[in-house]
């Protein structure tokens, strides 16, 4: 049997429970350690999943020679600098999305793990999840034909708390980092790098980003027509259209555990698929697999991509 990937977890946060929850599905990976800002914070999160090394500071996690990769789990403004320290310490890196606060940071994180030789891929989960991947394989198979159109909104309502995330600049806040990205990459991942972007960015309370529409244009004639929005629940619907069918993922497609294909006459074809938890241990599966292969960065989620995506929504907040 191939060893479990050891696991740092950076951060003890939401999305690190989140985390560490499903990684109880994978039978790859194990969290051996987890380090905090404080010791008393570690500890708790230790005990809450039984991981036998907790660490007042990042540095020592980092610094603990049993931990094998690490998952950067920290508000968007600390991803660039957690990310290099771990791996400048030799750990792989799954940074959280958005991956960092801007393209700039974000070359500098890859330039740091192509040097080091060390794997790294931005937690984009939706990626891995058996839904999405259907979805990917039927558009490399031609099922739709040429892609006309990409359409996906994410929505949420926040309280209006300043302190909240998503409202504190100094927490990286805004809808497009935090929400947008979902919409953005799954654009991406259909249609590629826009050659035209027009947005429109309207600000939150606090000053950031609240509601952003973007219309994206690729060299093939496609559009993407993509909001988010921190101020209301939108519907979170996605859809993919082709010259010979159409994909639609109703709710939240983000988290899509079933799709319909529909071709031009009207015809449906329903693919449900389960989901365990939250869906992000499929992600982790993917980190354990490169890691094992010897792969630096993964097919489904390459850094040329990551980059790309950081610098379509550097031009989207360029227009506030």
């Amino acid at each position: 049997m191939i060893e479990p990937l050891r696991w740092g977890i950076l951060s003890t946060g939401g999305i690190a429970r989140t985390f560490a929850r499903d990684l109880a599905f994978v039978e790859e990976s194990v969290a051996v350690a987890v380090g905090s800002r404080t010791l008393e914070s570690a500890k708790r999160f230790a005990d809450d999943f039984d991981i036998a090394r907790r660490y007042g500071s990042y540095e020592e996690l980092v610094g603990d020679p049993d931990v094998e990769a690490v998952y950067v789990a920290t508000p968007h403004p600390l991803h660039h600098d957690n990310a290099i320290l771990a791996l400048e310490h030799g750990k792989h890196v799954l940074v959280e999305k958005s991956f960092t606060m801007n393209a700039r940071e974000a070359r500098e994180v890859v330039d740091v793990a192509r040097r080091q030789g060390l794997f790294a891929m931005e937690a984009m989960w939706t990626r891995f999840l058996p839904g999405v991947m259907a979805i990917r394989e039927l558009v490399t198979r031609g099922e739709l034909g040429t892609i006309v159109s990409v359409e996906a909104d994410h929505g949420q309502w926040f309280s209006p708390d300043p302190n909240f995330r998503l409202f504190a600049p100094e927490l990286g806040g805004g809808a497009l980092l935090d929400l947008g990205i979902y919409p953005v990459s799954f654009a991406s991942m259909i249609l590629g790098t826009p050659s035209r972007i027009l947005s429109m960015v309207d600000p939150a309370f606090t000053g950031v980003d609240g509601q952003t529409s973007m219309l994206f244009g690729y060299e093939n004639g496609a559009h993407a027509v993509l909001t988010c929005t921190s101020l209301a629940r939108s519907p979170t619907r996605a859809s993919i259209t082709g010259e010979k069918a159409r994909i639609e993922i109703e709710g939240s497609f983000y988290a899509a555990t079933g799709f319909d294909l529909i071709n031009r006459s009207g015809a449906t074809q329903r693919f449900d698929f389960p989901r365990l938890g939250r869906g992000l241990h499929y992600e982790v599966q993917e980190v354990a697999r490169c890691v094992r292969s010897g792969l630096l960065e993964s097919p489904f989620m390459p850094l040329a991509e990551t980059i790309s995506i950081m610098e379509t929504m550097d031009t989207v907040l360029a227009t506030r």
